[in-house]
């Protein structure tokens, strides 16, 4: 590896070459200043965090694992690259880089400033040091590469998720834009890169200042980018002597930018290397799916001061880059609502900031300022209504923020103080007036079985395998009703042994916990808990994918702990297990539409997909599938509310998406929230008649030929 010649010895690089003793302790004393104030802005950021409630949901008897799989999701960097490839590649570079670079930065501190003059221990020479600046050379042009592709794209590509202004603001709102936020990023990306380019000038300067020295000159091209750059530098004229005053110069400015950089780390967007970890360390690992327990008993429910805020939120705040995925993917923000995701996280950076001290920590003994209000810095109740707790936003955040749960927790402060839609407000007391979300008598909740020509079993009075929580919509809703009796069909054909609650089933509560409202949902909850105590049954099987969540996710938090099954697994299993029986096969080019409480919240996507493809239908993928589904607009409790004017729905959205499909037969749905918000959508969207909008459930039915052959164009006899 060395030349011929050449002493091991003299193959490295002398720190303070021809310095001055005062350069030496200027440079020192400016290092120390530099570790001095990013060691107050931790302090800074600490207290900051700790500030906020300590209830985080944390399995630290599962640390190992919580470890494992935050270095494989650093290390992987497949968080960032999640639909964003080119920008996740080019952060992936940045990444290695930075972490490479400072590696070897430690390496040299660690020689220089401990082994040597303590333990008289040298190993940066010889061949560790030609690896060395092989290995930070291409780790510099990573970082290079990737900074110079990010400045391109935000200065020119210009994609509209790193578009800071807010939608839950106006024009003439001095928060409006947040050019605070875009300052910030292009003073982060404009350091990096000279920080990059300096260290890459300082060190091809040195090999033309020392081009004599055969250790320096003829072991160059063990640092490529450095040795072509000094090769460019002497064919453009600069000399030994010339190089030498510039080294000089670069070796003063890339070292104070280096210094500057890392005190900043704590005050600045860098910050994130740090928090973004730390986030994704000790997220809840189904923050959509399983929302915190309320104590009804506490002083507070929900979030109302920063004080109340958990203190993993107050993190996650500061972990958040302003990426904009979840900007891009929430619905609301799609469909004109006044929300995005990434804003409201961004306002709790700020409000905390404010009230505990960006870099003094501050005195509240002024009086805590409300989270919720129409001020800066404050989250307006408007845009936390607007929210769907679909979970796109907290599925696609590469670092972890858990938007969902914060966005719920401050909804039932709003609930708490009355501060709710009237059309909202009456659903809620019809639910704790009736049971469910119709305002019915509880004895119409099983009248839809009575043009069934068989009997349903009373799981109250007799034991049954399997207990079929019907659901509210599925019980009450005529469009779903059809829906419910083709699905009792299937179960009668298929010698399930099966039976209801009748009209001792309320609304198991997932939408009225999602719209904030944990007192009701907790009584709604332990009244359901203690009906199923008195039954006997294997398992639960739902239609209703909300249902399903809830009573598999949340009901163990109150000690209710089920065997649960949405209809599309329970289906699937019968399917392969010969107990139904197809009478022919469907010749249907079909769309299936994720429900986000199935798909996004519990990852079930192959289900539905194997019975839809059971029935013989063509599958015909929509362009946001699976873990991207886009929201029916009807989950948050927005089915009962009605939209503002001057915004489009987000059901007609999805529709559209439909409708690009040419020659589609059938959209297919396998929730009845979903099918009352898009069988309407394509209604007023002009689409009807170009396709139907069917039920899973409706479609294995055809399959069985329980619809009559009329009702369905495409058929062709099963084999």
């Amino acid at each position: 590896m060395i030349p011929i010649g050449i002493e091991q010895h003299a193959v490295t690089r002398i720190l303070f070459q021809d310095f001055a003793p005062w350069m030496v302790i200027v440079f020192y004393a400016y290092a120390c200043a530099a570790v001095g104030v990013f060691a107050w802005g931790v302090y800074v950021q600490l207290r900051k965090y700790l500030a906020g409630r300590h209830a985080g949901r944390i399995d630290w008897a599962r640390i190992g694992g919580r470890i494992a799989d935050t270095l494989r999701m650093v290390l992987s960097q497949r968080t960032v690259r999640r639909r964003d490839a080119a920008a996740g590649w080019l952060h992936t570079g940045i990444f290695y880089g930075f972490v490479l670079l400072f590696i070897g930065t430690s390496t040299i501190t660690l020689q220089e400033d401990i082994l040597a003059p303590l333990f008289k221990i040298h190993f940066w020479y010889g061949d560790f040091y030609l690896l060395f600046k092989l290995v930070l050379n291409v780790a510099g042009f990573a970082l290079l590469a990737g900074v110079i592709y990010m400045m391109y794209r935000r200065g020119w590509l210009r994609p509209p998720k790193l578009d800071y202004t807010r939608p839950d603001r106006q024009k003439t709102d001095s928060d409006w834009s947040r050019e605070r936020y875009r300052i910030e990023d292009w003073a982060f990306l404009w350091t990096l890169s000279l920080i990059g380019l300096t260290g890459f000038l300082l060190s091809a300067t040195r090999m033309v200042w020392l081009e004599q020295d055969p250790a320096v000159w003829d072991t160059r091209w063990w640092a490529p980018v450095a040795a072509a750059i000094a090769t460019l530098l002497k064919a453009a004229g600069l000399d030994p002597a010339g190089a030498a005053d510039l080294r000089m110069l670069l070796w003063w400015g890339h070292g104070i930018l280096a210094l500057t950089f890392i005190a900043l780390i704590p005050y600045t967007k860098a910050k994130h290397i740090v928090t973004a970890v730390v986030s994704w360390l000790i997220r809840d690992r189904a923050p959509v799916a399983r929302l915190p327990l309320g104590d009804l008993e506490g002083q507070r429910i929900g979030f109302k001061e920063v004080k109340d805020v958990d203190s993993r939120y107050l993190l996650q705040a500061d972990a958040c880059t302003k990426c904009g995925r979840c900007h891009e993917a929430c619905p609301a923000r799609a469909a004109g609502y006044p929300l995005s995701p990434r804003d409201l996280v961004l306002t709790l950076r700020e409000h905390a900031n404010q009230q505990l001290g960006e870099i003094i920590p501050l005195s509240t003994s002024a009086g805590p300022i409300s989270l919720i209000g129409d001020g800066e810095a404050q989250i307006r109740a408007e845009t936390l209504w607007a929210c769907r707790q679909c979970g796109a936003c907290t599925e696609i955040c590469p670092v972890a923020v858990e938007h969902v749960p914060l966005i719920n927790m401050l909804r039932r402060t709003l609930v708490d103080e009355g501060e709710l839609d009237p059309a909202l407000q009456k659903t809620l007391g019809a639910v704790a007036k009736s049971g469910n979300s119709f305002n019915e008598s509880r004895r119409k909740r099983a009248r839809w079985t009575k043009e069934l020509p068989f009997e349903i079993k009373d799981a109250r009075k007799e034991p049954v395998d399997i207990l079929w929580f019907v659901g509210d919509y599925a019980s009450f809703d005529p469009r779903s009703q059809k829906v419910s009796r083709a699905f009792a069909k299937i179960l009668h054909e298929a010698g399930v042994d099966f039976g209801i609650l009748y009209d001792d089933e309320t609304t198991a509560g997932n939408d009225i916990r999602r719209v904030g409202e944990e007192g009701l949902f907790q009584q709604l909850a332990n009244g359901v808990i203690e009906t199923l105590g008195q039954c006997k049954f294997d398992r639960i099987v739902t239609t209703d994918p909300h249902t399903f969540n809830t009573l598999k996710n949340e009901y163990p938090q109150l000690g209710g702990v089920y065997k649960v099954d949405h209809a599309s697994a329970y289906l699937r299993e019968l399917l392969a297990t010969g107990k139904i029986k197809l009478a022919r096969k469907l010749d249907y080019r079909a769309a299936y539409h994720d429900p986000c409480h199935l798909g996004r919240l519990n990852k079930e996507y192959e289900a539905p997909r194997s019975v839809l493809a059971e029935t013989g239908a063509t599958l015909i993928e929509l362009r946001r599938n699976k873990d991207n589904s886009f929201c029916c607009g009807g989950g948050g409790g927005r089915v009962w509310v009605p939209d503002p004017p001057g915004v489009s729905k987000v059901s007609e959205i999805r529709a559209r998406e439909v409708a690009e499909i040419e020659g589609l037969d059938a959209l297919i749905v396998n929730c009845p929230k979903c099918m009352t918000m898009l069988e309407d959508a394509v209604k007023t969207t002009g689409n009807e008649g170009r396709f139907r909008v069917l039920e899973m459930t409706e479609l294995l039915a055809e399959a069985m030929e329980f619809t009559p052959r009329s009702d369905t164009p495409n058929v062709v006899e099963a084999v």
